[in-house]
C-alpha cells in the first residue's frame, strides 16, 4: 500500500471535502481518502499497482481544485 499526501492550493467549503473525497474513492485501488479541510491537504492509501499519485492528483485537478505539491511514500 502506498501514501500520498497532496497539498491543495485551497479549499474554500466544507461540500469541497466531500466532493474530493467521493471522486477519489471512486478509483480503482484507493483503500481510503482523508480530506483536511483547514489545511487544505488530502491523504490517501492506495495500491500503485491499480493507480498512480498523479493520476489522483489529475481527479483533483479535474474537480477545479489545484493541487501544489504531492508527497508518496511506499508502505
Amino acid at each position: 500500500m502506498t501514501k500520498a499526501i497532496m497539498q491543495l492550493d485551497e479549499l474554500s467549503c466544507p461540500a469541497c471535502l466531500q466532493k474530493i473525497e467521493h471522486a477519489l474513492t471512486q478509483q480503482a485501488g484507493v483503500s481510503t481518502v482523508k480530506v483536511l479541510f483547514n489545511a487544505a491537504k488530502v491523504k490517501t492509501d492506495f495500491d500503485d499497482q491499480a493507480v498512480t499519485a498523479d493520476q489522483l492528483a489529475d481527479v483533483v485537478t479535474r474537480l477545479g481544485y489545484e493541487v501544489k505539491t504531492i508527497k508518496v511514500k511506499e508502505a
